[in-house]
């Protein structure tokens, strides 16, 4: 395959906002290249070489293929930035110029699919001190061969920012449509939620059929997609949904790690968070104890990794271990900011995959785990706190004692011979109630940034606003839910944008539905935690469009954020639209009376 066939398709998937068009093209597309060859496109369609949970990067920022570009279309420095500043792209820059330097007869082999993916290879294993030289020639090397659209796309994909619009969801919709059927669609899915590897997915389908995919299990090493908790409005209507019946366990205000354990030779432990970020050198002495106190010899379990007082036994705010993402002075970090694990669900042990078994069982084979250690200071790891309840004065009580011991509230659990881990769902297995939920409005809420407005007065020269969006796993679509204006300080208008950067584009995101147009636009990439006064029907906003009423969507009411950048999730983790809807209802009981 030429590396200009998946360029045409890419160019393809851009200039249509239609999921059905997507799944079309892409679906024709997977029918007609080789496994391997589907399995780096679906690395490269979101600018990476492997699946996201390994941490290895291309790692070139604009300026640096602004250098590739000017080197091979034979332009001055000066004149490739200005029209980068203008456009914001530099695949547009490469597309422009090139097609320029084209017209003057440039004489170019033609680029394979193959020597593209050495071409990036190199780039991504290039080190030392001339590693940006080095980078930057493989570059213009690759741009010298390419056409002016197979530019686009190279630039696009070695800065990360692909815009290319079709997602897991549309990925999943066509390769069931190339080699399978609609209603094997679930079995599909089911394989990337427990391998979180769609390249992997892919490639197993198109050479091995449906029965192969069914045959992927979970392993130690691929992480395993979050199982999810639904909210209700009151202990008293949670035990009635769980039948009367159910655990309780504290929910802990830290952040979520899965932790993979394999002992022996060639053995290691990671520590993913929720976004598949690797958090393993952030936690270093959680995955020592881990390691050290597993009685078997590989297990995957989740737990709450909190900030800890080992004196007193009692819990850290949320800020505190969040220092515990910095890079750099980690060896003080763990001396200065004691964490311990809460650990609550086991999903493998031993090569057994216990995703499929109820929760009591993972629990009591997750508590039978691990031993104590008591050759450190404090024990590491522990069990989130739990008790079995069946009746509301129980559950009142636990949850106060929830509350009292620092937590956010608790989750409630399913006891029933169908709780199983639903990886990557949400649903009424895991129910969550916090302290918050008897206040104004029932929780905050996690938006992904779509757009920005510039700011005037003493906010002029920065963004002084922000377009937030929520998402819709039933659509794969994102919509705006709020103009975010409030909550900032100056600390962080000053990062803005610099955090935002690498997310800008010159037009609407095609996954995004919006009405509002701010002065810039950002592919869904960054996540806050946003507050707001309660939730109105909106005639400009598009989350939940047409659910509620006919010709309008829900919009946030004074919204704020809290100082809180999520970057433990990705957009697609972000409140749904399903969520947002459920708020307003509950809200709607509220104003009514029929809240407690």
């Amino acid at each position: 395959m030429q590396f200009g066939d998946l360029a045409e398709v890419f160019d393809r998937l851009e200039k249509t906002s239609s999921r059905l068009e997507m799944t079309d093209i892409l679906a024709e597309f997977f029918r007609n290249v080789k496994p391997e060859e589907i399995r780096k496109t679906i690395y490269l369609s979101v600018g990476r070489l492997h699946p996201d949970f390994v941490p290895l990067e291309l790692g070139m920022a604009d300026k640096l293929v602004l250098k590739a570009i000017a080197s091979v279309s034979g332009r001055r420095s000066e004149e490739v930035e200005d029209l980068w500043t203008k456009t914001g792209d530099p695949g547009e820059v490469a597309e422009m110029l090139i097609a320029k330097k084209k017209q003057m007869t440039l004489f170019s082999e033609p680029l394979s699919f193959q020597n593209v993916i050495e071409g990036l290879t190199a780039i991504e294993n290039a080190s030392g001190k001339d590693s940006q030289d080095k980078k930057m020639k493989l570059l213009a090397r690759m741009l010298h061969d390419s056409s002016p659209l197979e530019a686009r796309y190279l630039c696009r994909i070695v800065t990360g920012r692909m815009r290319v619009g079709a997602g897991t969801m549309t990925a999943m919709d066509a390769l069931a449509s190339a080699f399978a059927s609609k209603e094997d669609r679930p079995d599909i899915e089911r394989a990337f939620n427990i391998t979180c590897d769609m390249g992997l997915v892919a490639e197993t389908l198109a050479s091995g059929g449906l029965d192969a995919v069914k045959g992927i299990e979970v392993s130690v090493g691929n992480p395993v997609k979050v199982m999810l908790a639904e909210r209700l409005r009151s202990l008293p209507e949670i035990m009635e949904r769980l039948g009367g019946k159910c655990a309780f366990e504290y929910k802990y205000d830290g952040i979520r790690v899965q932790a993979h354990i394999k002992k022996g030779p060639g053995g290691f432990v990671k520590l993913f968070s929720r976004r598949l970020e690797d958090l393993t050198s952030n936690f270093p002495d959680i995955g020592e104890a881990l390691l050290r106190q597993l009685k078997g010899r590989e297990a995957i379990v989740e737990g709450e990794c909190v900030a800890y007082d080992p004196d007193t036994g009692t819990l850290q705010p949320f800020q505190n271990v969040t220092h515990r993402r910095k890079k750099h002075g980690m060896e003080k970090a763990v001396e200065d900011i004691p964490v311990r694990i809460f650990l609550f669900d086991m999903l493998y042990c031993n090569g057994e995959d216990y995703t499929l078994k109820p929760y009591s069982f993972r629990r009591m084979r997750l508590e039978s785990s691990f031993k104590d250690d008591d050759s450190e200071r404090y024990d590491r790891i522990g069990y989130t706190s739990r008790a079995i309840i069946d009746s509301d004065e129980k559950a009142q009580k636990f949850f106060d004692g929830a509350i009292a011991a620092r937590c956010e509230g608790i989750m409630a659990k399913s006891l029933s011979e169908d709780s199983v881990y639903r990886a990557g769902s949400r649903g009424f297995l895991w129910i969550k109630y916090k302290k918050d939920y008897t206040q104004a409005l029932v929780d905050s809420f996690d938006l992904t940034v779509v757009g920005a407005f510039y700011g005037m007065g003493k906010r002029a020269g920065k963004y002084g606003a922000l377009l937030m969006a929520a998402y819709d796993p039933d659509t794969g679509r994102f919509g705006t839910a709020c103009k975010l204006g409030t909550g900032f300080d100056d600390a962080f208008l000053d990062a803005m944008p610099g955090l935002l950067e690498k997310y800008r584009c010159e037009t609407k995101p095609a996954s995004l539905d919006a009405e509002m147009v701010p002065d810039v636009w950002f592919i869904p990439g960054v996540v806050l935690e946003v507050t707001a006064a309660d939730i109105s029907l909106s005639p400009i906003h598009t989350i939940a469009y047409g659910t509620v009423k006919e010709d309008a969507g829900l919009g946030l009411r004074f919204p704020r954020f809290t100082g809180r950048v999520r970057d433990d999730k990705t957009p697609e983790q972000c409140t749904t639209a399903s969520e947002i809807v459920e708020f307003y209802r509950m809200q709607e009981d509220r104003d009514n009376g029929d809240v407690e």
